[in-house]
């Protein structure tokens, strides 16, 4: 054999050992990467469960009306979304007419449960539609906002990721107006910090409001950090929030030994709870402040399943319960 082809032969079987070598290593180093991720997942596994199990408090509460007044900041959304969707009619001759339905929202804001429905509500009180005036919207909005959908031909999914949208943009542009129509209620944040540090509970979000919005404002407002998966959003799938509590308390009460509080400022919603027989174990807080109307708090005020609740009694609840 001459020294070339012995070199070629050398070179083979070298290349032959090596590319076994390097199979057998990288087969070695996947196992033992998943072995890592295994033993990762196991001890996250333990820690969540030892989380839950070391939780006595379970708090779900909702944003807009409980923790936050956004009601200008979502009111000047609808009328910057009425802009974009109906230009003919939210066009410059109307400039004068946006205090007056900007002031109309607020005083119908009980009846919103998803940010979208203020672009309808300012559209339908800066036309003066009739029977569409501050007290049969109160009364009667589910019925009224199916009717105004249906003869705008609306689409629900499309009108929250315009919403959405709007608020983005807005962000974007200038953070800092986007933020000043918001406003945390009095005391509510530091109570909520000393409550997100506190080993006994867990502070959950659950709102229709979308979960960044809420991020944005918890922070910069309140220096209050809530992890991601505990800021709950149900606007773009539409789920019941009696549904959220469900998995809630699968996850964080198995044991049925904690404590689990559902807080909200509207009335409709809390009903819903109240009925749910998979809810029995929750205590229910309506409050005294946010986006209902006085009827509302005395029909909470006497209703056997729910607690009316002011600010004092909520931070104490935040820090104690």
């Amino acid at each position: 054999m001459s020294l070339s082809q012995h070199a070629r032969v050398s070179s083979s079987h070298f290349s032959v050992r090596h590319l076994s070598s390097r199979r057998i290593q990288t087969t070695k180093s996947l196992v033992n990467r998943r072995k890592r991720q295994q033993k990762k997942m196991a001890k996250t596994s333990n820690k969540m469960e030892i989380n839950a199990s070391s939780i006595k408090t379970l708090f779900a509460l909702d944003f807009d009306g409980v923790v936050c007044d956004s009601v200008g900041e979502s009111s000047l959304s609808a009328w910057k979304h009425g802009e974009q969707l109906w230009p003919e009619i939210f066009n410059s001759d109307v400039q004068s007419e946006k205090t007056r339905v900007v002031d109309a929202l607020r005083t119908v804001r009980p009846v919103v449960e998803t940010g979208y429905e203020n672009t309808i509500l300012a559209r339908a009180l800066l036309e003066n539609l009739d029977g569409y005036d501050v007290q049969s919207i109160l009364k009667d909005w589910p019925t009224l906002s199916e009717q105004l959908m249906r003869k705008w031909n609306l689409d629900r999914k499309t009108m929250v990721l315009e919403f959405g949208k709007i608020r983005d943009d807005w962000i974007q542009s200038d953070f800092k107006s986007w933020l000043q129509p918001n406003a945390l209620y009095k005391d509510i944040p530091e109570a909520l910090r000393f409550c997100t540090e506190r080993k006994d509970a867990k502070v959950t979000i659950v709102t229709t409001k979308q979960a960044r919005f809420a991020d944005a404002i918890l922070v910069d407002m309140g220096g209050v950090k809530i992890p991601e998966e505990d800021l709950i959003s149900t606007t773009v799938s539409g789920e019941p929030k009696a549904d959220v509590l469900v998995r809630l308390e699968e996850t964080f009460n198995k044991d049925g030994a904690s404590r689990m509080i559902f807080v909200e400022d509207k009335l409709s919603t809390l009903i819903k709870v109240a009925n749910d027989k998979r809810l029995t174990k929750w205590d229910l807080f309506f409050v005294d402040w946010g986006y209902n109307t006085e009827d509302e708090r005395q029909v909470a005020k006497h209703d056997y399943r729910m607690k009316l609740i002011g600010k004092e009694e909520f931070c104490a609840l935040l820090r104690e319960g």
